[in-house]
């Protein structure tokens, strides 16, 4: 069930939808091409460079016009995630879109938002954005360089009340020097200095360290395992973990500077403390725990949507293969969130045997939408 914010921001997004009012940011003027001709773009434009079509909620192409390549994004109406937020996404990214452009223009504000990827133009009723290209590949991999941009640019976001929850590889490029995030649909705003999320206190579970690795790291980490082994795995998440600590750290300090709740500052410290404790004895425990807590999200989250995929299929897998083996632990440690911490064993693999029938039948091919 939805948080009580949640359903307060889905209601508001709604209503703004329902009173076909235009939600317009950039400059028209910027554009290669009139609006309505970027509104009508399809695969056989002649400016059509490249063609996304796997984008859930919006098609993506790759233009060239006006002496340089540019993307463009077209919602999908409706959207092929089927709950609000999918529907509402489009709304979103063009809200956060403004909020980055009166954020870049404060002092110092393009160099604290430098992984933002610019907006030229987008308009809410032509359902179009538009942005330049962005040369770079899709982040599903990870070394120290990559990790500390991602952890650099969450911590600006965070302290300016914006909060990334889908920080998959299809919203993430690397260039080469940073981290580029390019897709805001699921951005939400919330107070840094009261609250932990935009869902407030109804689900601490969730701070950017866990939507990384919910959204992207441990997939990773399946798929290393798989080629390198467990130790390769288990290694790289001891470097997440470090520069995480590290980069909450410095998090909390900055709150503290700024005001923050004594509970903001305890829970985030908590949080790193945690890590700090693992980092210097079994990192291992918490590695499951970790693994657990992101694999059983990204489940409930596919299943939500009815946008399941393979790799859902690969996480369901894990998730069978740990109850099996690691229950008690995963209990002992409050690991089991929600409805799963009050189920025996037998019951937990029941209801990820209905959780796997499901995912099969909602599979969706789920291909990456790159910039």
């Amino acid at each position: 069930m939805p948080s009580p914010r949640e359903l307060e921001r889905q209601q508001a997004q709604l209503a703004f939808l329902a009173s076909g009012a235009d939600l317009e940011v950039g400059r028209v003027e910027d554009c290669p091409l009139p609006p309505e001709a970027l509104a009508a773009v399809d695969g056989r434009s002649p400016q059509v460079v490249q063609a996304f079509p796997g984008g859930l909620t919006a098609r993506v192409y790759r233009l060239r016009a006006g002496g340089r390549d540019w993307t463009l994004k077209l919602a999908r109406r409706p959207a092929l995630v089927e709950n609000v937020d999918g529907q509402t996404s489009f709304l979103n990214e063009l809200q956060r879109r403004a909020d980055f452009l009166r954020l870049q223009v404060e002092p110092g504000g393009r160099e604290r938002f430098a992984a933002i990827a610019d907006t030229t133009y987008g308009s809410l009723r032509r359902g179009l954005l538009l942005s330049p290209w962005i040369e770079g590949r899709t982040a599903a991999e990870w070394d120290e360089r990559r990790l500390r941009a991602l952890f650099d640019a969450l911590a600006e976001l965070w302290l300016a009340g914006l909060f990334e929850w889908d920080l998959c590889p299809g919203n993430l490029l690397d260039d080469g020097r940073r981290i580029r995030l390019f897709d805001f649909g699921y951005m939400y705003r919330f107070d840094p200095l009261a609250e932990p999320n935009p869902n407030g206190w109804d689900g601490p579970v969730f701070h950017p360290a866990e939507r990384f690795e919910t959204r992207n790291l441990f997939d990773a980490l399946l798929a290393l395992e798989a080629e390198r082994g467990a130790a390769a795995a288990l290694a790289l998440f001891r470097l997440e973990k470090e520069i995480a600590l590290a980069a909450y750290r410095r998090l909390g300090e900055s709150l503290r500077a700024r005001g923050a709740s004594p509970r903001v500052l305890g829970w985030l410290g908590a949080i790193a403390d945690r890590w700090a404790e693992a980092l210097a004895g079994d990192l291992g425990s918490l590695h499951l725990a970790e693994g657990w807590r992101s694999h059983r999200l990204d489940v409930l989250d596919d299943l939500s949507g009815h946008t399941c995929t393979p790799r859902t299929l690969a996480r369901l897998a894990w998730l069978r293969g740990a109850a099996r083996a690691h229950h008690a632990e995963l209990s002992r440690a409050g690991a089991l969130l929600w409805d799963d911490a009050a189920r025996s064993q037998g019951e937990l693999l029941a209801a990820l045997d209905e959780d796997e029938a499901r995912a099969r039948a909602w599979q969706v091919g789920g291909a990456a939408t790159p910039p």
